[in-house]
């Protein structure tokens, strides 16, 4: 997608061999036309695919995930991190360490939400081990519902999270594949 790897390559800064900095567009400060753009792209490649809900984690996969089900024209669901009081009963729980911030959180969805009925687009900002992922197919699954596909908004190829995923049966479609962050530098797969 060009302009996401514009995006990435002009306002993306390179913390460490591991950490892609994109607070300027995706993570803090959302740009709404690249948003909106990463929700047409990944209807696109869904399309045909009888998509029911949309399924994505607080906070940095909503933009995409609300943009891609507004394509879908179908609800989007987040899991929640945080425990809500509104949230107790009747919940999906599962646990997921996060890479970027090097925490494990329950991750909550409602049940009244998702059913066997439904086929489920997982949709997050970065793909690094898998562990979001994951733990969305987890819920999915909890629910007895099907995982259609996973997409992700910027993968980390260089990280096991892609090849784990397909390993395990998931399709996967990644709009930017990153090859390396080695000295500094944004490398595309």
């Amino acid at each position: 997608m060009k302009l996401l790897r514009e995006k990435v390559m002009n306002e993306g800064i390179v913390l460490s061999n591991q950490v892609l900095k994109v607070d300027s567009f995706l993570n803090h400060q959302m740009d709404p036309v690249l948003m909106r753009e990463v929700g047409a792209e990944f209807a696109r490649l869904y399309q045909g695919e009888k998509i029911t809900k949309v399924l994505t984690i607080e906070s940095s996969g909503i933009a995409p995930a609300i943009m891609t089900a507004l394509e879908l024209d179908v609800p989007m669901i987040f899991a929640r991190k945080n425990k809500s009081l509104t949230l107790r009963d009747d919940i999906l729980v599962e646990k997921v360490y996060s890479f970027t911030k090097q925490e494990t959180n329950e991750i909550t969805v409602s049940k009244k939400f998702l059913s066997n009925e439904d086929r489920v687009l997982i949709i997050d900002d970065f793909l690094a081990n898998g562990e979001a992922a994951f733990g969305l197919a987890r819920v999915v699954e909890q629910a007895g519902a099907s995982v259609v596909g996973i997409g992700i908004v910027i993968e980390k190829s260089f990280q096991p999270g892609a090849k784990l995923l397909q390993e395990a049966g998931y399709r996967l479609d990644s709009l930017v594949r990153i090859a390396s962050l080695e000295n500094g530098t944004v490398t595309f797969a």
